[in-house]
């Protein structure tokens, strides 16, 4: 085996490593991740949420592309010799790396936060009614939930219709579907009682 094949190895598989990690973001394509005896690549242990190991798969795949594209070209056109061209392509090869960890770690890692359950708990969600909620039927609420707007099937607690537009509490969450009551009831159940 040629210098110059190893290299063009080492950015073939960098290169279509990358892309299929691209794709699959994009695609929303869950391949699993990857456990080696106890070491969870991407995540340094013992590290604070949203911290990101250098050390990871995607620095790993710009490493071997820049590795492997200096290094084949230096020995392709032989400008140098095998040590030199060698250590010329580490030295890519780490550049590469580093700009890929710097982009993670500057630009994507700081608006990452690690989701508790709690931050997707439904009950005592206010909506609004988008799909009116006939007796014992199924409609549509609107709410925001962690900054973002979203919807939900919904039923009425109490199976009595509730109009389009009316301001609604998530009492529970089952299945899919929002149990919801209207925000007046519980205005009723506040109030003060008169001593009498």
């Amino acid at each position: 085996m040629s210098w110059e094949f190893f290299y063009e190895v080492c950015f073939g598989v960098g290169l279509v490593l990358s892309i299929l990690s691209f794709a699959g973001g994009f695609g929303h394509l869950h391949l699993g991740h990857l456990h080696v005896r106890h070491l969870h690549l991407g995540r340094t242990r013992g590290a604070r949420a949203g911290a990101a190991s250098p050390f990871n798969m995607f620095t790993a795949m710009a490493f071997l592309c820049w590795f492997g594209g200096t290094g084949y070209l230096l020995s392709h056109y032989r400008f140098w010799i095998a040590p030199i061209a060698f250590l010329l392509a580490v030295t890519t090869g780490l550049a590469g790396a580093a700009l890929i960890f710097a982009f993670l770690a500057k630009v994507l890692l700081p608006h990452e936060r690690v989701l508790l359950p709690e931050d997707t708990e439904m009950r005592g969600v206010i909506g609004r009614v988008s799909s009116t909620l006939r007796t014992n039927g199924t409609g549509e609420i609107l709410f925001s939930l962690n900054g973002t707007r979203r919807s939900a099937a919904a039923r009425a607690e109490n199976g009595v219709p509730i109009s389009r537009d009316a301001q609604v509490l998530v009492v529970r969450y089952e299945h899919g579907i929002a149990w919801v009551r209207p925000f007046t009831d519980l205005d009723e159940l506040d109030e003060p009682q008169q001593p009498g």
